[in-house]
């Protein structure tokens, strides 16, 4: 059975790492990949360049097994938003995986998806503003590199990638 994801990425400034290397493990588990972001043409803050398949206006997550949001600052300059939650909550509801690394955790929590749940986000020692926004929206926060909490994983930081890849395969494979 071949499972289908969303990754969702700004059109500016997204984190490299978390699409390409988290793309690259799912891709090499057969899962097949299309890449969502809020403009036709995405740009990660080192330059990557990624196609994009679909704008997130024209999201449809009935035809994706599991959605996953990549951090960097674009992230929450571009997608921090009204579509993002809607997409979030339909997933929530219709009990598909949902997955957010890095910064983006701070949109689940914004949607109102991790309200009692376990997760992670992006911290360092002069910024814990991620770690506030997701406890003010009801998470508790675990400084763990990634978290599983029934259908909602969260990752850390960039330098998660490759496990919350991992985990994201894992938890698919087994739904």
């Amino acid at each position: 059975m071949n499972k289908k994801v969303a990754i969702i990425i700004a059109s500016k400034d997204f984190r490299d790492e978390e699409y390409f290397i988290t793309k690259e493990v799912l891709e090499s588990n057969n899962i097949t990949v299309k890449t969502v972001s809020d403009e036709n043409k995405a740009i990660g803050k080192f330059g990557g360049e990624a196609k994009v398949d679909i704008t997130i206006d024209k999201l449809n997550i009935d035809n994706f097994d599991g959605i996953i949001f990549a951090g960097g600052s674009g992230a929450l300059e571009r997608l921090d938003n009204q579509v993002s939650y809607d997409i979030c909550n339909e997933c929530v509801e219709k009990e598909k995986i949902l997955a957010a690394i890095c910064i983006s955790p701070v949109i689940l929590a914004n949607a109102g998806v991790l309200r009692g749940k376990k997760a992670t986000v992006w911290s360092s020692n002069m910024d814990k503003s991620g770690i506030h926004s997701i406890q003010e929206k009801g998470a508790s926060f675990e400084q763990k590199s990634v978290i599983v909490d029934k259908n909602i994983i969260t990752g850390e930081n960039a330098e998660a990638s490759k496990e919350f890849g991992e985990v994201i395969v894992k938890v698919l494979t087994k739904s």
